[in-house]
């Protein structure tokens, strides 16, 4: 068919290959616009103690979804790694990547990410009081681009007035340590206020602003010295409880962090069941739904678990029925 004409054979078989050869390129142009798009999750923490948790048990929770990482799903993990400044910048940086949703550990971590965009969803893990903080209209109907799971930090901190009562029925003044740049810091002192007016229990807040003056809050302490000490757990948890170490002080938290660093005690939300369920959130809004017609979910599931090695440093006796009512006690 190539020989028709004397001196065409080169051009027509020329003309025949490059037909050809543009089948093949648009057929390889259609294979490729019929692959599925891979959507990007981009995660952003507080580097507060317990992200490691959060970070290991999310992407396994998806895991158990069908989710693999590099087959049918991306992700871009940003951390402030203990700079709660740099949040903003880390939020603006994964709305420029266009990723398909937000998962926020922390409510420092989900408010950036909120200031940061309006449009992509945002899904939060273990935020502290997320009406309070602006973050959610209500929990039944969260409006916005914002839903997930809330921590019931300020809750539980405040029912560290009265563990610490069990543990020490003599103590009537207690000293909480906030995290002052931290949205959370308010609702979280003002639980705490709460639960002390109801406990007849004295309440001093101390504001923290960075680890200069975590360094002299306790120092400070000695000449009123506290009977006990609450940290909101987006400080440096583990320098706090190894200071309340050095100068006697019972302390308390809301991560389970907190104990394994040498606190005293931590009454908080079990985190495998929490962490479960954002990994279903993100599942819902990958397949469509919108983070306003998801509820917030609060956690149902809590653990008490006491250091034993950090009491008898510090002289304390934990009465039987305290310890009965413990998920763990550490030797």
């Amino acid at each position: 068919m190539f020989l028709d004409a004397p001196g065409q054979t080169c051009v027509r078989r020329r003309e025949f290959f490059k037909v050809v050869g543009g089948a093949v390129t648009f057929g390889a142009l259609d294979a490729a616009a019929q692959q599925p798009k891979v959507p990007t999750v981009g995660v952003l923490v507080r580097g507060a103690p317990g992200w490691q948790q959060f970070w290991h048990l999310f992407p396994e929770a998806l895991r158990d979804l069908g989710y693999i990482e590099g087959k049918n799903i991306r992700f871009e993990f940003r951390s402030d790694q203990g700079e709660i400044s740099r949040l903003p910048e880390l939020a603006t940086e994964l709305v420029r990547l266009k990723v398909d949703v937000i998962v926020s550990w922390f409510t420092p971590a989900a408010t950036a990410a909120k200031q940061a965009t309006r449009e992509i969803p945002i899904v939060m893990a273990a935020a502290g009081s997320p009406v309070e903080t602006g973050l959610v209209e209500s929990l039944a109907r969260p409006g916005g681009n914002v839903t997930g799971t809330a921590g019931a930090g300020a809750e539980l901190s405040a029912k560290g007035i009265e563990l610490i009562r069990d543990m020490v029925p003599s103590a009537h003044r207690i000293t909480a340590l906030a995290n002052a740049p931290d949205p959370f810091s308010k609702a979280f002192l003002k639980q705490i206020q709460l639960a002390g007016e109801a406990s007849g229990t004295a309440i001093n807040p101390i504001l923290i602003r960075n680890a200069k003056e975590l360094e002299a809050a306790f120092p400070a302490m000695e000449r009123e010295r506290p009977d006990a000490v609450i940290v909101q757990p987006s400080l440096p948890t583990k320098r706090a409880a190894e200071l309340a170490l050095r100068y006697r002080i019972p302390a308390t938290s809301i991560t389970r962090q907190f104990v394994s660093e040498g606190g005293l005690m931590s009454y908080y939300a079990a985190e495998a069941d929490m962490y479960r369920r954002v990994a279903v959130f993100v599942d819902k809004v990958l397949k469509g739904a919108k983070p306003a017609d998801l509820p917030v979910e609060q956690p149902t599931k809590f653990e008490l678990v006491i250091n034993l090695k950090t009491a008898k440093a510090l002289g304390l006796t934990i009465p039987p029925s305290l310890l009965v009512r413990a998920d763990e006690v550490i030797e």
